[in-house]
């Protein structure tokens, strides 16, 4: 299992060059891969743009790009743009987005959210391959192309997945899932075997699976999974994440935070490691202090550990 490291906005707004030193932090370090989450503040492929242009020793990746805001026309240029400012290292994570922000602040519809992204990855993956589409949809309709100078690869697409029909079509439409606020138990019990097989059942390959969470290296755990049950009060809330922590058996995030001392959460890595993680995202969580001392252990912990 490799060790990706969160930068940017989850972990608390800092200036752009602040985000650039996030990421040379990630490629001196070892990481795997720096990834920048869509919040409220950041654009996380124009920060990835900007800072994997900058440090060119690290694979980057976004985990997620919402899609109801963004066309696939659009999208599909901004990632080729990406992909050519980083020389080739990005991965695109894209998600339906929580349903209670698209309606509330886009005031977009949120209904068939599998549907809409079926129709939304068959077009994506032709435009990103740099063909044309002539889609018309239930949901979507996509007439154009993207057209860039070749050379240009298509980046690798993974689907924020964690509902039993998101997971079946990452596996089969995308190069992989990406999770948040997802434990150990849900990951193996349900996510990892529902998408290897959709994926052997498309004839497509293994796919990657990255599950992120927040990290925190402490020894004043209590406190630190206090603060994270208040910040992301959201999430133990709206159905996307709810229905997920149900199946872990947890009360909120906070409970499935990666929180302790420096043996405990070595552990728990491990624990998403067997039951077949392919890429831990870490988000450090907490006060300056806190992100560094996570950092220095996660630095230690990101060879790759089993199979990638």
């Amino acid at each position: 299992m490799r060790i990706g490291l969160a930068v940017g906005d989850v972990r608390g707004p800092v200036p752009l060059d602040a985000v650039v030193d996030q990421v040379r932090v990630a490629a001196e370090g070892g990481f795997a891969t720096a990834w920048s989450s869509q919040a409220l503040g950041w654009d996380a492929l124009t920060t990835i743009a900007v800072a994997g242009a900058a440090v060119a020793d690290v694979a980057v990746g976004t985990a997620v790009v919402p899609v109801p805001q963004r066309h696939p026309l659009v999208l599909a240029g901004q990632a080729l743009t990406v992909q050519a400012a980083v020389a080739g290292r990005l991965t695109l994570g894209v998600g339906a987005g929580v349903g209670a922000m698209v309606s509330g602040m886009f005031g977009l519809p949120t209904d068939r959210p599998v549907q809409r992204m079926r129709e939304y990855l068959t077009v994506l993956g032709p435009l990103l391959r740099g063909d044309s589409v002539d889609y018309r949809g239930e949901t979507l309709t996509a007439v154009g192309a993207v057209t860039v100078p070749a050379g240009v690869p298509a980046p690798p697409v993974l689907v924020a997945a964690m509902g039993p029909g998101m997971v079946r079509l990452a596996g089969e439409l995308a190069d992989g899932a990406v999770t948040w606020m997802t434990g150990p138990k849900a990951l193996g019990g349900h996510i990892v075997p529902v998408i290897t097989k959709a994926a052997a059942d498309a004839g497509r390959p293994a796919p990657r699976v990255v599950a992120g969470l927040p990290v925190c290296v402490t020894d004043a755990a209590d406190d630190v999974r206090a603060r994270i049950a208040a910040q992301f009060a959201l999430a133990a809330r709206v159905p996307e994440y709810r229905a997920t922590l149900d199946r872990e058996g947890v009360a909120g995030p906070q409970d499935v935070a990666v929180v302790g001392t420096e043996t405990e959460v070595a552990r728990a890595l491990a624990r998403f490691r067997d039951v077949g993680v392919t890429e831990f995202l870490a988000a450090p969580y907490g006060t300056g202090d806190e992100q560094d001392r996570t950092v220095d252990l996660l630095r230690g912990l990101a060879a790759p550990v089993g199979p990638a």
